[in-house]
């Protein structure tokens, strides 16, 4: 049984004043770990696993930053959809 490799690309806006520190970064991490795809996160020169949490951290994205989501799997389409879905509603944070 072969499984089809879909690559699916998108990107956020980071919209909040704080930037991606750990409330933000934990929202991703729990959305991302839903999917069995490999989801990368891409700001500036660094790539980090989105289902990492330090490595989320270590973007020091900041409002503002235009972040890429890179997503490989049978779930591509759907991991996508849902990180972009979870920046747009502020990463379910009030402030």
């Amino acid at each position: 049984m072969t499984t089809t490799k879909t690559k699916v690309k998108g990107f956020f806006t980071v919209k909040n004043d704080r930037g991606l520190h750990t409330r933000p970064a934990t929202e991703i991490v729990k959305c991302a770990s839903t999917f069995k795809s490999d989801i990368q996160l891409i700001y500036q020169k660094n790539q980090v696993n989105a289902k990492s949490i330090l490595g989320i951290l270590m973007l020091a994205a900041g409002k503002g930053a235009k972040i890429k989501i890179e997503a490989t799997g049978e779930d591509a389409q759907e991991a996508l959809s849902a990180l972009i879905d979870l920046a747009t509603a502020n990463f379910n944070i009030k402030y």
